[in-house]
């Protein structure tokens, strides 16, 4: 059965060391959080994850989920238990309002046990991540009836939350959606429709599940300007938080996937279902954006967290399994050594981690911003990190979930004929982390989002900050002998990605196709020199450490991962940025009629 350790001695370092979270202790919920109590946190959380849901990771993937003849499913033996104990601990409102019965800690925190957790159980990790996008959702659009109502038992864990807004005929182009909410006597709604591809839609692990839902009020403009956001609980809710009769949602059959089996994705009927209006009518989609941005970080998490257990098992088995023999190996040596001395596998090992470290580093600075986004009382820095974090949320979910993907297959391969086979679990991690490159907008649509809006939003503002970052700490740190390595490679990454975004200026305007035809790569351009630049932040963090002649061992181990991303993986800039430049020609031009 494959293991699992969360990396808790890397976090605590990027929080101490690269971060400097001690920075931010003027903003609410960081002044409590001391290094001792940022150990214990995060300590406690890996040791969590590792020893409660690893273990049913693979059990999930064999039982699934089952739907019964009344709707009613079940989830896999364990998840049951296991969610009880992981909401008792609390982790599901550690960031959550205290208003509403959370920790109010950082939101940092919570991206830090959702790596962890969807690393150790990816499915399982799924039912707490989009109950906390759902309880975002309501907090920030919800009425103070609404919050009153729903928020505290969505905190506790009581009851969770879901995102409908697929449906058979609309994917990402939600203006054609069909379903349609009627208006009561009462103030209220009754949504009739079909909704699939719901996570979590239906399940046995809370007494309610609260579904936020997109329909059309009837009469209601075509497109995404009448579209509107609704809450439709599957158990009715009284005023007094008591549940009442079953609403008129029913989980119509479960998806039959290619992995994450021990989360139930529904198709979800709604037939009259009572629904209650959150925000303005027509106006639905500003409210979902604030659930669906949030998804999409957690999505990136994914990636990241099925690139480490990968990497992790991986790795052990290269030091385990011998076959052969190493290439300096004396001639008359007959006896096989493990496989971790070949060339090709420690090529294998180290592209993964060297991708893990920076992702887990840009991740954590991202969910920095959102922190300052919201916390800080400065308005200039709460601007800034919210420029920030948008401009990186595309690149992150984009990112990070084809990379994460990739480094999954590329871990299987270390296994050789074993990875194929069940019982050793990376057949698992490639079908668990293939989903997370589709779901919350497929990754092209991630690039367009990067290229068409995000790139020239307020004059293109956030873009310019991000380069003006990234070059003042080339310059602040040119005079470190030791860094100049890092910072040459990091220098020539980022020249390649202005001279793509100058590109994209000069020929995307007059010809859109252009900018499509090129976005993918850009996306992808972009996070390499964002990940390049964590390296940097890494490396000059881990000099430091060494000055000090603290952990001498483990900060070299980073340094050489840091120089082999740097100087084998960055220059693919090079290649991005051709592409690019190469147009939409071969592209566009043939006929359909040639596919």
């Amino acid at each position: 059965m494959p293991s699992y350790r969360a990396p808790v001695e890397d976090v605590l370092f990027l929080l101490t060391d690269v971060l400097c979270i001690e920075r931010f202790n003027n903003l609410p919920g960081f002044s409590e959080v001391t290094e001792d109590l940022a150990a214990a946190i995060v300590s406690e959380a890996g040791r969590f994850c590792a020893d409660v849901l690893n273990p049913l990771n693979q059990i999930g993937d064999r039982e699934g989920c089952v739907r019964h003849q009344n709707g009613d499913v079940t989830s896999p033996m364990g998840f049951k238990d296991a969610y009880r104990a992981f909401v008792e601990a609390g982790w599901l409102g550690l960031s959550a309002d205290q208003m509403y019965g959370g920790q109010g800690l950082p939101y940092l925190f919570t991206v830090i046990v959702n790596e962890f957790a969807s690393a150790a159980n990816i499915a399982f990790a799924m039912y707490s991540g989009l109950t906390q996008g759902a309880f975002a959702a309501i907090l920030t659009h919800g009425s103070d009836e609404q919050k009153k109502t729903y928020l505290p038992k969505m905190v506790s864990g009581a009851w969770s939350g879901t995102m409908n807004l697929t449906e058979p005929h609309c994917g990402t182009d939600l203006g054609l959606l069909k379903t349609k909410a009627i208006p009561n006597d009462d103030g209220s709604y009754a949504i009739h429709g079909q909704k699939i591809f719901i996570s979590a839609g239906e399940h046995d692990l809370t007494e309610n599940i609260i579904h936020l839902v997109l329909a059309r009020i009837q009469g209601a403009p075509a497109g995404v300007k009448g579209i509107s956001l609704f809450i439709v609980p599957k158990l009715l809710v009284g005023p007094d938080q008591t549940l009442g009769s079953r609403n008129a949602v029913s989980c119509g059959s479960i998806e039959h996937k290619m992995g994450i089996h021990g989360n139930a994705t529904c198709v979800m009927n709604y037939d009259g279902a009572k629904a209650f209006l959150i925000g303005e009518a027509n106006k639905g989609l500003n409210a979902m954006f604030v659930m669906m941005n949030e998804a999409r970080l957690g999505v990136a998490v994914q990636g990241l967290g099925q690139s480490e257990i990968a990497y992790q098992n991986a790795a052990a088995y290269a030091k385990d399994r011998k076959q052969g023999r190493s290439f300096s190996a004396p001639k008359d040596q007959t006896e096989p050594e493990p496989i971790i001395v070949h060339p090709d596998i420690r090529r294998i090992l180290l592209t993964i981690r060297g991708f893990n470290e920076a992702a887990r580093a840009l991740l954590l600075s991202v969910a920095l911003d959102a922190d300052v986004a919201h916390r800080s009382e400065d308005a200039a820095a709460r601007q800034a990190a919210s420029d920030r974090l948008g401009l990186l949320t595309p690149v992150l979910k984009g990112v990070l979930t084809d990379i994460g993907f990739d480094n999954t297959v590329l871990a299987q391969q270390v296994f050789g004929g074993h990875g194929y086979i069940g019982e050793w679990g990376m057949e698992q991690f490639v079908r668990d982390a293939r989903i997370a490159m589709i779901y919350e907008g497929a990754n092209g649509i991630q690039a367009l989002d990067l290229v068409g809006r995000k790139l020239a939003k307020d004059n293109g503002r956030a873009t310019t900050a991000f380069f003006a970052e990234v070059s003042g700490f080339i310059k602040e740190n040119a005079a470190e002998p030791d860094l100049k390595p890092f910072l040459t490679l990091l220098e020539r990454a980022a020249e390649h990605l202005r001279d793509a975004t100058l590109w994209f200026m000069n020929n995307a305007l007059a010809k859109p196709e252009q900018a499509a035809a090129g976005a993918y790569d850009y996306m992808h351009l972009f996070g390499l020199v964002a990940l390049g630049y964590m390296w940097v932040r890494i490396a000059k963090a881990a000099l430091a450490r060494k000055a000090r002649n603290d952990a001498v061992q483990a900060m070299d181990f980073k340094l050489l991962t840091g120089r082999f991303f740097m100087e084998r993986m960055i220059p693919d800039s090079a290649t991005r940025l051709a592409r690019i430049r190469a147009g939409a020609e071969t592209m566009m031009a043939p006929s359909a009629d040639m596919f």
